[in-house]
């Protein structure tokens, strides 16, 4: 079959996974607009409406499908069939099977379940069906969860968007003409329409991170090697130049802390002597006084020096800045980035040392053209390139020198500080195709730092206007500078991101807990 044939018959099957919905879903199509947050409820019954605001219901993940084509694949049959499992346990032994007992988590695609194919975004990859379920999912079914919907990632992964010849483009929710972030998009669209409450994504670069910001909702990148990748598609999987890691995303803050809880209480490591032999730490109590010591000390990068943020993220950075600085058991200081943009090129190796060539390979499996971002990031962008050993010798080095010198300049110039407080983009979500500069999440992921994206504000044209007068300081400033319409982004989420040093996985969420309370967090709904 040729490429287009097969990701017809992708496309078939997810729609007809939707018609096997009982009652059938109603037609959508007559409502016309950019935001499509509404659409719940408009359509949904009252009695409809509130199930939605206290959990799953599987009509707003359809709803999501039809507005910003979240959905890769429903499992109606799957998840019917193990919530029945789940009611006569509990009616048999009279206790739930686990912490998650009925909860409804969506996982996106490349993330493997049982009896099921994992493309990573490729079309030649279709049909390759799994003979287990992967182990983070298995911890989560023992653990009670139910698993109903797979969600749409880009071609390969590796896009701060979410589009691919096999479905297409994922779209925002809160305004369609704009990007839902990638590569864990579909997740991000689907919770930020209320179809989720909890989801699985991945992220080596922002992927998990930048959608979450770009839609208004939590996304937390764990250190790498702290849950498990068993059982997961990619390309470079093995090639551990750069570290990737599943992490949760939800519509709460709780939710990442329930999901990161569960699934290091099973003792992963117990099958698994990669990853680190440490279970959730969870605090005594949500107080600074619960830290070492009494003050929570917040380090802010206000620019990266690469991409200068936006003006309602730069807005968002200053006012939480702003009440950070009035409360007496918070010291807040600015810290200067450390050799990111060195970071950066340091990056351009490493991500794909054969120049890409592995991705153009399982392109070439189907025949299916590249997608303008996949080029970009992993042949077009200058530095990208392909190492022969003594490359991939040096520029290893060159990654855990700038590892060792990051932490040197922490512990000597702020030792006392907690946490970074950063942006998590230079832009709210951005027009289709054109995020390209992954500094601002990237660089954790290099530095193998924990950091947790959440919503601060809204864009307001009215006080995020255009500086007319700022001259960029290189090209992809300057890119990201002509792509920033306040009026297009009206309304739409803006985040931010705190970062801790690695394996301090607990104080990143502890410390975003105390803020958000602190400072009642987000400012606007």
């Amino acid at each position: 079959m040729t490429w287009q044939e097969v990701a017809f018959k992708i496309q078939a099957h997810r729609d007809y996974t939707i018609s096997q919905i009982n009652p059938a879903i109603c037609d959508i199509q007559e409502i016309h607009s950019s935001r499509v947050l509404e659409i719940p409820g408009i359509v949904l019954t009252a009695e409809e409406k509130i199930i939605t605001e206290y959990d799953i219901e599987t009509l707003l993940a359809n709803l999501a499908s039809g507005k910003t084509n979240c959905v890769y694949e429903l499992l109606p049959t799957r998840a019917l069939t193990r919530a029945k499992e789940l009611d006569a346990a509990l009616l048999k032994n009279g206790i739930p099977t686990g912490p998650l007992h009925g909860l409804p988590i969506s996982v996106k695609e490349h993330i493997g379940m049982k009896g099921l194919p994992n493309t990573a975004g490729f079309v030649g990859w279709e049909g390759k069906n799994n003979n287990d379920d992967s182990e983070v999912l298995k911890i989560l079914l023992a653990a009670g969860a139910i698993l109903y919907v797979r969600t749409t990632e880009p071609q390969g992964l590796m896009a701060l968007e979410t589009r691919s010849n096999i479905t297409g483009v994922t779209t925002n929710p809160h305004n369609t003409e704009l990007t839902c972030g990638g590569s864990s998009g579909g997740e991000a669209a689907l919770l930020a329409l209320g179809g989720s409450v909890l989801g699985i994504g991945s992220d080596i670069g922002g992927s998990i991170r930048s959608p979450a910001a770009n839609c208004g909702i939590y996304g937390f990148k764990p250190t790498a090697m702290r849950l498990p990748l068993v059982g997961l598609a990619a390309c470079m999987l093995g090639c551990d130049m750069i570290a990737g890691t599943i992490g949760p995303m939800s519509r709460t803050l709780d939710g990442i802390e329930l999901f990161m809880k569960v699934v290091l209480d099973s003792k992963p490591w117990e099958k698994d002597l990669s990853l680190m032999q440490m279970p959730w730490r969870s605090p005594n109590s949500l107080t600074i006084a619960s830290f070492p010591k009494r003050k929570l000390t917040i380090g802010v990068i206000l620019d990266d020096g690469i991409v200068k943020p936006s003006p309602p993220v730069a807005r968002a950075l200053r006012v939480v800045v702003e009440k950070l600085k009035l409360l007496p058991d918070v010291e807040v200081m600015e810290w200067h980035p450390h050799k990111h943009e060195y970071g950066m090129e340091i990056l351009k190796r490493l991500y794909a040392p054969d120049g890409g060539e592995g991705f153009f390979d399982a392109l070439k499996t189907s025949g299916e053209p590249v997608e303008p971002l996949l080029a970009w990031t992993l042949r077009d962008q200058a530095g990208v390139e392909s190492l022969d050993h003594y490359g991939v010798r040096h520029w290893s080095m060159e990654r855990e020198i700038f590892r060792y010198e990051y932490l040197q300049k922490w512990n000597q110039v702020a030792p006392e500080m907690d946490v970074i407080l950063c942006p998590a983009g230079p832009l709210p979500a951005p027009p289709h195709n054109t995020s390209r500069y992954w500094g601002y999440t990237s660089i954790w992921n290099l530095l193998d730092y924990p950091a947790i994206v959440f919503p601060v504000t809204k864009v307001d044209p009215e006080l995020d206007v255009k500086d007319l007068n700022y001259v960029p300081k290189n090209d992809i400033d300057c890119w990201y500078y002509n792509n920033y319409n306040a009026e297009q982004q009206r309304n739409v989420p803006v985040a931010l991101q705190i970062v801790a040093k690695k394996m301090e996985d607990e104080k990143t969420v502890q410390s975003l807990k105390i803020i958000k309370n602190l400072i009642s967090l987000p400012l606007v709904n």
